[in-house]
Parts: structure tokens; C-alpha cells; sequence
């Protein structure tokens, strides 16, 4: 990941996704200044790792107050940042309720790394466990979710031992500025947790500097995180996104799973990684189907006169509207038919899109294959089960996928199945239910390294060494010659 020289005082500018207009500035962090402050973290990290869990928790419960006073506040940074959606508005209260279940798990997940007794193989040797984290932790956030994914690698790390150093998108900075005011409110937080601005070249002079990688991006540019890490040999974990199937049976009941559909595809404007972005419907209830789909998403409200009223926001990075309509330029050409939405509104300066149901699609197409990141429902018609199943697991992704059957016994045959690492079964878009219990690995392109949901997640940015004592006498080397050979 070669990259050229950061100008000093270089700006960018950065644009409002409601009116279309650029209405914040943003500095460019110097690769001086990135090296600088990952110095001065690095410098802190020892003391922050020697205060040990009861110690960092003390702290974070501080922080933990310092961010319920300004829950609000950063709701409305957060909404500014992605045009609004209404969970934008409480991010705030989201991230107390992270920091809060990392305090109550944090304790018993570093318990679980912990191991005392005698060797098996050598009885006289005692072994006890020690837990290490990386000094440095470096983190790349995306631009959806902007708050939510930046703190998913960064409040664990803390817990941890680390030190972190935070590159926010520079397409949504704002809440991350308003979150730091809350840092700084806590100095032995503000001394291990810190954060630089700009595009693409801050965040290769952030992997230039730290221990490990927290990367959550699309699969290019992760695959050239991964590169730029095993360069320098230090680990990386990555969530690259996917392009999530939903199989309806022909048991299901086509209202609950026309409802989970269409709120699985079109939350936050389809601008979440485990959106839905496939939906197989066996052909026998395939336009009963799709007629309910149609009807519930033309009652869906786009948010343009106000963000806390409707259901649909802005596209947060106005190059994403691009990238549908050519997905669905694309599957139109081969022969697919937009049943609903379709078209880019710009009102009031922001770009926004209606649902938009699509049939006739087929794996040729875009639509089918790559990550489109938008409100759109391709709807295709399956035989059998095993075709079904055959045409999810027709992907380079898997990071998620749902089944909706007409028993959850049924649900679950056909999940078990299915190559990804979160099955929702009779609903979509249950992520985060695994908060506080257990985390999933991604399959395919979507990701690499440990789960980064549930207690184990804290593994992540901690490495374990072994301490072992001789309790008897040593071995001598002039006694070798009396070993027996294997078996003996």
C-alpha cells in the first residue's frame, strides 16, 4: 500500500448528506502527526495495561458516565453524519449500553483466558496462563454506522490493555469528534485512546505504527489492509460486508416474512453489511409472495421532511447511489423488471431511494452477485429445497443469511446448510441478539479473524503466554542415553 506524502495542513471537505451541500471541514492528519500520537499512546500503553480489568473498569465506568451526559448530543453528530435514520439518534445510549456490557463481561471473559495446574505430559512441571494485550490497537471504521462500528473494535481493545488508535471515514467524522469530547472528560482514557482524520493514506501510516488491525471496509481495500499487515507481520481482523440471503419456503407465512424482508433489505437505506440483498421464494408462493412485498414497501416513508418521521434516510456517500442504479441498470439490460422504486430522488440536495422490488433476476446479474449497499429487494423463484440452498450458498460472501419457514424445526434443517456466519431463522437482521453471549466467524470474502461480537471477541487484542516451573529435579543430559525408545 504504497502512498504519497500527507500535506500538513491539507482539508477536505465534507458533505451533508440531507442537503448535498459541504457544511464541516476536516484536517488531514499529517504522517508526522499519525506517528506522533501513536508515540505517545504506546508511551501510555503500560500503565493503562498495569491498572489490570478492575482497574480499566473503574475508568471506562467513568467514561460510561461522562457519555450518558452526552447521549443526545451525539445522537444528533451521528444523524448529521449519515442524514438520520432513527436509531442515528440514539447512538449515544447505544454506546452506554456497550460500554455497560463490556463491564459487566469484561471480568469473566479475561477469567476464561486463565489457566493454573500441573503439566499432564510432565508432572513435576507447574503451568499457569498469562494474558498480554497488544500495546497498539489500530482501527479503520467505515462510514455506515459510523459510531456503532468504530466502537465495536475500539471499547473491547481498551477493556483489554490496549492502547487504541481510532481512523474514523473521512465521509462521516462528526460523531467522532462529538464522542471524543466525552474522552477527554476521563484523562487516564484521553493518555490510551485517540484518533486521526483523512482519506485512504491516514489509514496506511495507521498500519504503519500499530500491533494489529481492526478494518471495516469492502473487500478491496481490505484485501489491501491484509496485504499492508502481513507486510509488517502483525495481525489483522477484517469485516468486508456481503451479500446476505433470505430463503422463504413454501410452508412460510408470506406476511411475517414479506414484513422481515423488507425491513431486513431496507433498514438505514440497505447501508448495513448484513442487510439482505437476495431473496429466494420457492416458485409455488413466489408472486403471492412478491404482491405482499410490493405492498408493504409502497407504504414505506422516505425521512426527506424529517428524519425522526420516516423510514428511509439519504445515502450517506453520495458515490453509493451511483453504484445501485448501475447494479440496477444492469439486471434491467438482462432482463429483470423493477416493480417498485428504482429511481434516484434528489430532494432538497440529499439522493434518496424508494424500496425497490425487483423479479426475473437471475446469478448473471450484478444485483445478484455483488454487494449493492442499498434499498433494493431482488426476488428470485427456486424449485426445491436443494436448489435453494445451492443458489445461497452461490456467493464469494457470508456473513449472514435468514430462512423463513413454516416451522422453525424447518428453518433450522435448511440454515444448518447455508455457508455464513450468522443464520437468522424465521426473521432477519438479528445480529446483535448475540451481544453478551457469542460471537460467529465470517465465511468467504466477508471477513478474517476472531469474532468481533460476544465475550470472546476481548481474545482478539490479547495474546497468552505460559509460565512453567520445574517443581523436581531437572533432567541431565549425560542421562539421555537411558530413554527408552517410543513405546517402551
Amino acid at each position: 500500500m504504497a502512498s504519497a506524502a500527507i500535506a500538513q495542513e491539507a482539508m477536505l471537505e465534507v458533505r451533508n448528506p440531507r442537503t448535498g451541500q459541504t457544511d464541516h471541514r476536516l484536517r488531514v492528519s499529517s504522517r508526522a502527526e499519525v506517528a506522533e500520537k501513536a508515540a505517545g499512546l504506546r508511551a501510555n500503553h503500560p500503565a493503562w495495561e498495569a491498572l489490570g480489568i478492575a482497574g480499566r473498569c473503574g475508568v471506562m465506568a467513568r467514561w460510561l458516565g461522562a457519555v450518558k451526559a452526552r447521549a443526545a448530543e451525539i445522537g444528533e453528530a451521528d444523524a448529521a453524519d449519515t442524514g438520520g435514520c432513527h436509531t442515528s439518534y440514539i447512538q449515544g445510549f447505544i454506546t452506554v449500553a456497550n460500554i455497560g456490557g463490556w463491564l459487566k463481561d469484561a471480568p469473566a471473559a479475561f477469567e476464561a483466558l486463565t489457566w493454573e495446574g500441573m503439566s499432564t505430559s510432565m508432572p513435576t512441571v507447574r503451568i499457569e496462563s498469562q494474558v498480554v494485550a497488544f500495546p497498539l490497537v489500530g482501527v479503520i471504521s467505515p462510514w455506515n454506522a459510523p459510531l456503532m462500528l468504530a466502537l465495536l473494535d475500539a471499547v473491547p481493545a481498551l477493556f483489554a490493555g490496549s492502547a487504541v488508535l481510532l481512523k474514523p471515514s473521512e465521509v462521516t467524522p462528526r460523531v467522532i469528534e462529538a464522542l471524543f469530547e466525552t474522552v477527554r472528560e476521563v484523562p487516564e482514557l484521553a493518555a490510551v485512546f485517540d484518533y486521526v482524520t483523512g482519506p485512504g493514506e491516514v489509514g496506511q501510516a495507521v498500519i504503519a505504527e500499530v500491533d494489529t488491525i481492526c478494518f471495516t471496509g469492502s473487500v478491496p481495500t481490505g484485501r489491501k489492509v491484509a496485504v499492508a499487515c502481513a507486510e509488517r507481520l502483525i495481525p489483522c481482523n477484517l469485516e468486508l460486508g456481503g451479500k446476505d440471503p433470505c430463503i422463504v419456503t413454501e410452508t412460510a407465512d408470506l406476511d411475517r416474512a414479506a414484513t422481515s424482508v423488507l425491513r431486513g433489505a431496507v433498514y438505514a437505506t440497505g447501508q448495513v453489511c448484513y442487510s439482505v440483498e437476495r431473496v429466494y421464494v420457492h416458485e409455488s408462493v413466489h408472486d403471492a409472495f412478491v404482491e405482499k412485498l410490493v405492498a408493504q414497501a409502497n407504504a414505506v416513508r422516505l425521512n426527506a421532511d424529517n428524519p425522526r418521521a420516516g423510514h428511509i434516510g439519504p445515502f450517506t456517500f453520495a458515490p453509493q447511489a451511483d453504484i445501485v442504479m448501475r447494479h440496477i441498470a444492469d439486471a434491467k439490460a438482462k432482463g429483470a423488471k423493477v416493480l417498485t422504486g428504482g429511481e434516484i430522488e434528489a430532494i432538497g440536495g440529499g439522493l434518496y431511494m424508494r424500496p425497490t422490488v425487483l423479479t426475473g433476476v437471475t446469478h448473471d446479474m450484478a444485483i445478484m452477485r455483488d454487494e449493492t449497499f442499498g434499498p433494493c429487494i431482488p426476488v428470485m423463484a427456486y424449485k426445491d429445497t436443494e436448489e435453494a440452498i445451492r443458489l445461497a450458498n452461490d456467493t464469494q460472501f457470508g456473513l449472514t443469511a435468514s430462512v423463513i419457514a413454516g416451522t422453525a424445526e424447518e428453518a433450522e434443517a435448511i440454515g444448518r446448510r447455508i455457508n455464513a456466519g450468522g443464520i437468522f431463522l424465521q426473521d432477519t437482521f438479528l445480529t446483535f441478539a448475540k451481544l453478551g453471549t457469542f460471537g460467529s466467524d465470517s465465511f468467504g470474502c466477508s471477513g478474517y479473524g476472531a469474532p468481533r461480537i460476544g465475550p470472546e471477541s476481548l481474545r482478539r487484542f490479547l495474546r497468552r503466554k505460559s509460565l512453567l516451573t520445574q517443581t523436581g529435579p531437572v533432567a541431565d543430559i549425560q542421562d539421555d542415553h537411558h530413554l527408552g525408545k517410543p513405546g517402551e
